[in-house]
């Protein structure tokens, strides 16, 4: 008996050697520099070859698991980076979502003979009629499953022919359902498939903050279903609207634009700004550059201007935005100054009423005292808007986001001023915007501005609203 007892265990005992061995290369092999030994009041544990066998087989079974992420013959060792491959993984997801909702719009329109600029890089062709023939391309995407897409108002003004292609390359005649140039947004619509039309899921921008990741798609210098990535690097912003600035007469601000340093270039107006979701922020319509490319200030129409204005432009065509009568700018530190108000008051210094508009109805008081402010000419001296029905406004672009946001035509609002530094409140009943005779966008090219991708805002030109 006794030689059947003792050769199990010298086998036993050979056996824990050889693991106990094998593990230990392993390590070495794996891992050159093992995290130092535990200790035990100052005094180093047992190494492995000492161990007991249920130590051997944990240190076994947890090695491979090391191995297999480290080890790549004839290279060497690089760790996995899980946050990285998330990061992929998300664009790729986003992009793979919505690619089939965006689509690459050719517009068609006709010009006056002597403009030798186009929108989005396009060109011109002669015409026997005296006229120019300028193609542009844009971008666009898919609203609906009845074939309507969104775009922006100055991708399609003007056009006599409008075209549509998706990402697969098919390619759909579209007609304008409806336009909008104070939002400067459009519908088209195609007579496409069900299988072509994904519609796309929109975002609350309510919620979103600067640093958030942002991906744009679109179809910058006719490069079909582009992908960039940025941030939001601003919230709050403003664009110039209803208006060709090189023209008298009022002018219009969109309000509460999104500004991102993802690359948007001339054709990527029309498409989408989405979150990490794959939701859409926004409509991308400008950048601010000297050189109509992108220089890192992107700007997008947000989401709920979008919510607000494309049902009504696919019931009726058009949008009817609420509307004070009154131009208006910011107060700053020096306005408060010749004003004798406290150098920290915000609000909107009332400019200009219009006569026998909502603001002049009730009583809205305009600024008549000239004075000059850093060297420029300025009326002040008006009534002084802080708040809308009990809304805080620090700027008359709170208060155009307020209207655009928050109110319709025919609705009464009260406003909180500041009438001679005395406080008080005025209840005013919007009206309907008027009719603006002056395109956003200049198919022309009259006014250089052939991208619309640099119309920048001075705080100090009044703002209709």
């Amino acid at each position: 008996m006794k030689k059947f007892t003792v050769i199990p265990t010298l086998v036993a005992i050979v056996a824990m050697v050889f693991l106990s061995a094998c593990s230990s290369a392993f390590q070495v092999k794996v891992n050159p520099n093992p995290p130092a030994v535990a200790a035990n009041n100052g005094t180093a544990s047992a190494s492995t070859a000492s161990s007991s066998p249920a130590q051997v087989q944990q240190v076994a079974q947890s090695q491979p698991v090391q191995a297999q992420a480290t080890t790549v013959p004839g290279q060497p060792a690089v760790p996995s980076n899980s946050l990285l491959d998330a990061y992929q993984a998300t664009l790729e997801s986003v992009y793979a979502q919505v690619d089939p909702s965006v689509v690459s719009i050719h517009v068609v329109t006709q010009a006056a003979a002597s403009s030798p600029v186009t929108p989005f890089g396009g060109r011109n062709r002669g015409s026997q009629s005296g006229t120019q023939v300028s193609e542009a391309l844009g971008s666009g995407f898919v609203w609906d499953a009845q074939g309507d897409i969104v775009t922006n108002n100055h991708v399609v003004d003007g056009a006599t022919s409008i075209d549509v292609t998706f990402s697969d390359g098919k390619n759909y005649t579209a007609t304008t359902v409806g336009t909008d140039v104070y939002s400067d947004l459009a519908v088209i619509k195609v007579n496409a498939p069900a299988s072509e039309l994904h519609p796309v899921s929109v975002a609350d921008v309510t919620q979103v903050k600067v640093g958030e990741v942002t991906i744009a798609i679109g179809n910058p210098y006719g490069l079909q279903n582009t992908m960039t990535v940025g941030v939001v690097s601003g919230l709050g912003r403003s664009l110039p609207a209803g208006s060709n600035l090189n023209t008298t007469g009022p002018t219009y601000s969109i309000p509460d634009i999104i500004q991102t340093d993802a690359a948007i270039n001339p054709g990527n107006s029309g498409g989408v700004l989405l979150d990490d979701q794959g939701r859409v922020l926004g409509v991308t319509a400008a950048i601010e550059s000297a050189s109509s490319a992108n220089a890192g200030i992107g700007f997008v129409i947000p989401s709920t201007i979008v919510n607000n204005v494309i049902p009504d432009l696919i019931k009726s065509g058009s949008h009817q935005h609420p509307y004070l009568g009154m131009s208006g700018v910011s107060l700053n530190v020096d306005i408060n100054k010749v004003m004798n108000l406290d150098p920290q008051q915000q609000g909107a210094l009332v400019e200009t009423v219009n006569s026998g508009d909502p603001a002049n109805k009730a009583g809205l008081q305009a600024s008549n005292n000239a004075v000059t402010i850093n060297g420029g000419s300025m009326n002040v001296g008006g009534d002084v808007v802080i708040a809308a029905d009990g809304t805080p406004i620090t700027s008359m672009d709170d208060l155009i986001s307020f209207l655009e946001t928050n109110t319709k035509v025919g609705q009464t609002i009260t406003l909180t001023i500041l009438r001679n530094g005395k406080q008080m409140s005025v209840d005013v009943t919007l009206g309907t915007r008027p009719a603006q005779p002056v395109a956003f966008f200049d198919p022309t090219g009259a006014n250089q501005n052939s991208t619309l991708l640099s119309l920048p805002v001075s705080t100090n030109v009044p703002v209709l609203q």
